[in-house]
C-alpha cells in the first residue's frame, strides 16, 4: 500500500489560507483534514473528532509528556495539539492529510517530522495583503497594524518553507498546491510498498 502526504499549509494572516484549505477539502475527497485535540470546553454546535477532539487536561498533559503531539501551544489557558496518532494512522493508510497552521506551530513540526510537505502561502503584493485585511471591515486600523507587522515577522520564516504559493486567485493556489501534492505522493518512498515491488531482486529499501 502507498503511504499519504503531511500536508502543512501556512500562511501571513489575511493570504486566504482558509479560504485555499476548504477548497482543496472540496476537491480531494481523499484529502483528510488534520483534527486539532484541545482541553478547551466543548461548545454546544461542535462535533467531537471533527471540530476537535476534546480532552481533559490531566490527558492532555499525559499524551504530550508520551510524545503524543506534532506540536502544541496553551492559548487563553487552554491547551491545542496535534495528534501524532491521528495523522500517523491517516498516512499509513494512504491517506493524505492536510495541516492548517501559524507559523509558530508549522516550525514545530518541522522539528518533530521527517517527511512533511510544507507550503507557505503569500500574496501577491504586501498592498494586496493590507487590502485583504482592510476589506474585512471587522477589525480597527489599530488591530490592522498589528496584523500587518505580524505578518512581516511571518514572512520571514518563509525559507524554511519547500514551496511557496502564490494565492492571486483561490482556483490557482489550489491548482498548484494539487499539483505538488501529486508529486509528493509519487515519490519512492510513498510508493516503495506496492505490491509489485515485493517481487523485486533483491526487495528494495524503502527510503528517500
Amino acid at each position: 500500500m502507498k503511504r499519504g502526504v503531511l500536508l502543512v499549509l501556512s500562511a501571513p494572516s489575511g493570504a486566504g489560507k482558509d479560504t485555499v484549505c476548504q477548497a482543496l477539502l472540496k476537491d480531494l475527497p481523499d484529502l483528510i483534514y488534520s483534527v486539532s485535540a484541545t482541553t478547551r470546553p466543548k461548545r454546544h454546535y461542535e462535533v467531537e473528532g471533527e471540530s476537535y477532539f476534546f480532552m481533559e487536561r490531566a490527558d492532555f498533559e499525559k499524551k504530550l509528556a508520551e510524545d503524543g503531539f506534532l506540536e502544541h501551544a496553551d492559548y487563553l489557558g487552554h491547551l491545542y495539539g496535534t495528534p501524532r496518532a491521528f495523522v500517523d494512522e491517516q498516512i499509513n493508510n494512504g491517506k493524505s492529510v492536510i495541516l492548517k497552521i501559524e507559523t509558530k506551530g508549522a516550525t514545530k513540526v518541522m522539528d518533530s517530522v521527517d517527511d512533511g510537505v510544507f507550503i507557505f502561502l503569500v500574496p501577491p503584493t504586501f498592498d494586496d495583503l493590507a487590502k485583504r485585511l482592510m476589506h474585512r471591515a471587522s477589525e480597527s486600523a489599530d488591530e490592522i497594524q498589528k496584523r500587518l507587522q505580524k505578518a512581516k515577522d511571518e514572512l520571514a520564516t518563509g525559507e524554511k518553507y519547500e514551496y511557496v504559493v502564490v494565492n492571486d486567485t483561490v482556483s490557482h493556489a489550489v491548482e498548484q498546491i494539487k499539483a505538488i501534492l501529486l508529486s509528493e505522493q509519487l515519490r519512492w518512498h510513498n510508493m516503495c510498498n506496492l505490491e509489485i515491488f515485493s517481487h523485486a531482486n533483491p526487495i528494495p529499501k524503502c527510503n528517500d
